[in-house]
């Protein structure tokens, strides 16, 4: 099972060279760089969990790119951005609802007995392991942060 993910993405990647889809290509390309830099920093082989780590973080990117063209007003840049995005969440998990965030959070602070803001880092150790790759982080913390609030 390791380095499955990575085996999908070149076999992908190839069939993207044959079919003449340069958008696929590209953003395919781009991940198994980032991929490789990641295991020359880590001087290892990643594992598909690792693997879904660097593909969550470029689709950081595309979403914080998206945005920033927006505020341009460059709707080329904008679609071209979509697009990739679209491809690289073909890649990761189903993400999770904000609902389902809100009920994990729930079950993650009546189980670590938190009480207040104070408790937070306590909650956010416990849930960001079990909603990695599923979740954007910054909305986990602020799900967490309005359930402590409150």
């Amino acid at each position: 099972m390791e380095a499955n993910l990575k085996q999908k993405l070149e076999t992908d990647l190839k069939q993207a060279i044959r079919a003449g889809d340069n958008v696929r290509r590209s953003v395919l390309r781009l991940v198994m760089a980032a991929i490789k830099n990641a295991e020359i920093a880590q001087h290892a082989t990643l594992a598909d969990a690792d693997i879904l780590g660097v593909i969550a973080k470029e689709v950081k990117q595309r979403h914080e790119s998206i945005e920033a063209f927006r505020q341009g007003n460059r709707q080329d840049l904008v679609a071209q951005e979509e697009a990739e995005l679209a491809i690289l969440q073909e890649y990761l998990p189903q993400q999770l609802t904000r609902e389902e965030i809100i009920a994990k959070a729930r079950q993650v602070i009546a189980e670590a007995g938190a009480q207040g803001p104070g408790d937070k880092g306590r909650v956010m150790s416990q849930i960001i392991p079990q909603l990695k790759g599923r979740a954007d982080g910054r909305e986990i913390n602020e799900v967490v942060t309005e359930l402590l609030s409150s």
